[in-house]
């Protein structure tokens, strides 16, 4: 959205944008299409292809009636902070950067981010921001009084920062410590001295932030009294070390990242009196390593629930903590047979239990029936009943509406290809469909479950942003993503194709294709299986392709597909658990599966089926290549791991159990082990700055390899991190190189000519 006016009416620019598309779609009809001159001018069409996603930087304000949203004046270029009203369809400007400049300088504000304070009379701006992890790095912080428009520096190299509910704090870590700032006395006080070396409160250390997905490891009491925070003990973890090379005598950074067997960071929660700065300590009454994932403050501001995992994590308890006595009690435990999740990456779920203001219940999402449902408990820890019930699961929830007794959800029903909007009362009746249009509805609903915004699209249709209301209905489209329409109206593009298919051991299977340009059925095309495959993840949807590489791909001849493969998620718990302690088995038997049905078709050219994948696909190409290599004759794998020996802990041992449980699972499941079946045409791209999977995979395996005779080509590029490319130009060129690879062994047109009879 970018309005000009400080009070504008939403969407018409991109109405009148869609029309004019239309206008030219029709007149270019009948004209052939342009296709791309190059792979560069591939790749740059992405964007357009994805399309503009929600308004920016979306925060709900008084309790979700409006709004607030970062947009650019395209006058002055500059950055600005609007708020929109749903009701009136109106935005209001809150504020501009324009003239602003950091504090005692001249120079201009510049931000990365922000927050509202919850009485939305301060906003804290996060500049210069430096990035440690994939989550986390350091900032300093300023204060924006809406008031007196006032720019004030509130902390300088903190790790993160946050203002209390009642607005009259910042809490902040710095340097691993806590620290409260009183923004009327402009005073600060330290709430905790005895971070050290290796030993630090209110921030993770790698393993934690990176497989639980946190990046701030403290929280406010809804009272704003008390702080609760982690203090991490990483310091009997083993340390990796990379560089880039760069320079005379390389600088190397030094990473503790524990591998599986080895001794993992130890964590305890204190809860800090913001007056006193005393701090209680939370004792979850466990023995031997375990793991803290989650606290949540409860409706009661002196009560804390506490997450506990056991090292396997297949045993999870819930307890409850008096913060001021350090008083526990047992709420809940739930076991697994083979892992239990408290999160979703995948699916952009922080937060699988939810604590709803104003209720003494909470809501746990279980797959223990089969498939992913929605638990209601009391703060007793009673289960009052399963809310959602069918074969089909809960991804997310979206909202809750304690008065009305109203949980919002998204689910798989009617397909595990799209996500759909649903309601549901608390006891399990009344369930009612909102979003209808066939698709992947990804939603932001405001607290007060009046609102919400539907970001959706289908095979056939490019990203939309619509703005709803529960109640009343489509509000308003606020972004048809006109350009994306005007783009197709005149250049070429190959629609995505979902199909399903059996296994040979009686599985049905989703999958997807792109054929290529002038597709031809009575031509043979080689196949390029772009996948990831991990446990979790979803690769196949309805939803609109908007990969500038894989139309480029397409464009050159090749079908380019993707597959649902057993271990990924939304199916069933067996169908993603079957994986268990035996990771690669069933991903690359899938894909095989998939390559041996596609041979089948008249237009497949079977002698050229290549795979390829970043990470975890980085890993599912390699041991599909090994496991089949009658199948896979080419393969292209972007930072895989090449054993779970090899990484993390807390990941590996989630799917895979730990080493003395599961050495033969271990021992099956590497490709270093597997290294002697390889004989397709193989090319292995890394970073030596990859602190996910780190370079000792890919050298280790090229060991491997070399020992076995076998002759494979690797690309190694020292800067950037997970996924090799460090700036446009190298991603470009890391493309460059697969595409080459590829048109030597597959050729660059891809298509095989039918034999004269």
């Amino acid at each position: 959205m970018s309005p000009h006016s400080h009070d504008s009416q939403i969407g018409i620019v991109s109405r009148f944008a869609l029309s004019l598309a239309l206008c030219v779609g029709a007149t270019a009809g009948a004209q052939q299409k342009q296709q791309f001159s190059s792979l560069s001018e591939a790749l740059q069409a992405t964007p357009v292809l994805v399309g503009r996603g929600e308004p920016q930087n979306v925060v709900w304000l008084d309790g979700g009636s409006r709004f607030s949203f970062i947009n650019t004046d395209q006058r002055t270029g500059r950055s600005e902070i609007r708020a929109y009203d749903p009701a009136t369809g109106r935005d209001t400007l809150l504020f501009s950067g324009a003239g602003l400049t950091i504090p005692g300088t001249t120079n201009p504000f510049l931000y990365e981010g922000f927050q509202w304070a919850r009485d939305f009379k301060n906003i804290v701006f996060q500049a210069n921001f430096k990035q440690i992890y994939r989550r986390s790095g350091t900032a300093d912080f300023y204060i924006y009084s809406l008031a007196s428009r006032s720019l004030v520096l509130a902390g300088k190299g903190a790790r993160t920062a946050e203002l209390s509910p009642d607005g009259t704090m910042l809490g902040e870590e710095r340097n691993g410590d806590m620290y409260v700032v009183d923004l009327s006395a402009h005073q600060e006080r330290r709430l905790t001295t005895d971070a050290r070396a290796h030993v630090f409160n209110g921030h993770f250390d790698w393993v934690y932030e990176e497989e639980f997905g946190l990046p701030q490891a403290w929280s406010w009491s809804p009272d704003s009294k008390h702080i609760a925070y982690w203090q991490i003990d990483e310091s009997k973890e083993p340390e990796i070390q990379i560089t880039d090379y760069s320079g005379r005598h390389p600088e190397w950074d030094h990473i503790r990242i524990p591998q599986p067997g080895d001794t993992n960071p130890t964590a305890r929660v204190g809860v800090a009196d913001v007056k006193t700065g005393k701090t209680v300590w939370l004792d979850p009454h466990e023995r031997g390593e375990f793991y803290i994932p989650r606290i949540y403050w409860t409706s009661r501001p002196d009560t804390l629930a506490m997450i506990v995992l056991n090292r396997q994590q297949n045993d999870m308890k819930l307890l409850f903590f008096d913060v001021t006595t350090g008083g526990s009690r047992p709420v809940m435990e739930e076991t697994s047979k083979t892992w239990i999740d408290v999160y979703d990456f995948y699916a952009g779920v922080q937060d699988l239990m939810s604590f709803p203001e104003k209720s003494h219940e909470f809501f746990w999402v279980s797959d223990r029936d089969g498939y992913q449902h929605i638990y209601r408990y009391d703060y007793s820890g009673k289960l009052i009943q399963q809310v959602t019930h069918g074969p089909w699961s809960v991804t997310r929830i979206e909202g809750t509406d304690v008065g009305a007794q109203r949980i919002y959800f998204t689910s798989t029903n009617p397909t595990p290809l799209e996500r759909q909007l649903w309601q549901i009362k608390f006891d399990g009746t009344d369930l009612k469909r909102i979003t209808t249009t066939p698709g992947r509805h990804s939603i932001n609903m405001s607290p007060n479950g009046r609102y919400f915004i539907d970001t959706w699209s289908s095979t056939t249709q490019p990203r939309q942003v619509e703005l709803w209301s529960t109640t009343a209905g489509k509000l308003r489209t606020m972004e048809s993503n006109a350009q994306t329409t005007q783009w197709l109206a005149t250049h070429a593009h190959s629609a995505t194709e979902l199909f399903t298919f059996t296994t040979s051991d009686g599985v049905k299977i989703d999958a997807s294709m792109i054929k290529p340009l002038g597709f031809d059925p009575t031509k043979k095309y080689p196949v390029m299986f772009a996948i990831y495959g991990g446990p979790g993840s979803q690769g196949v949807y309805n939803q609109f392709d908007g990969s500038g590489w894989k139309q480029w791909l397409a464009q050159n001849g090749y079908i380019v597909v993707d597959v649902n493969n057993r271990g990924t998620n939304n199916y069933g718990r067996d169908f993603m658990k079957v994986v268990y302690k035996q990771l690669g088995k069933y991903e690359a038997h899938d894909f095989a599966e998939a390559a041996k049905y596609l041979k089948t078709l008249p237009y497949v050219d079977g002698d050229h089926v290549a795979i390829m994948g970043t990470s975890y696909g980085g890993y599912s190409t390699l041991i599909s290549m090994e496991l089949y290599p009658d199948v896979f004759s080419i393969g292209m794998a972007n930072s895989g791991v090449a054993d779970w020996r090899l990484y993390d802990s807390i990941y590996t041992e989630r799917y895979m159990s730990t080493l003395s449980d599961n050495t033969a699972g271990y021992e099956q499941s590497s490709v270093v082990v597997n290294a002697p079946k390889l004989r397709g045409h193989l090319l292995m791209i890394h970073s030596m700055m990859d602190d996910n999977v780190h370079p000792q995979n890919t050298m280790q395996l090229f060991t491997a390899f070399t020992n076995a005779g076998k002759d494979i080509e690797e690309r190694i590029y020292p800067p950037g991190h997970h996924g090799a490319a460090y700036n446009a130009e190298s991603a470009r060129l890391i493309n460059q190189v697969e595409f080459d690879f590829l048109s030597r062994f597959a050729g660059r047109t891809g298509v095989v000519e039918p034999a004269k009879p």
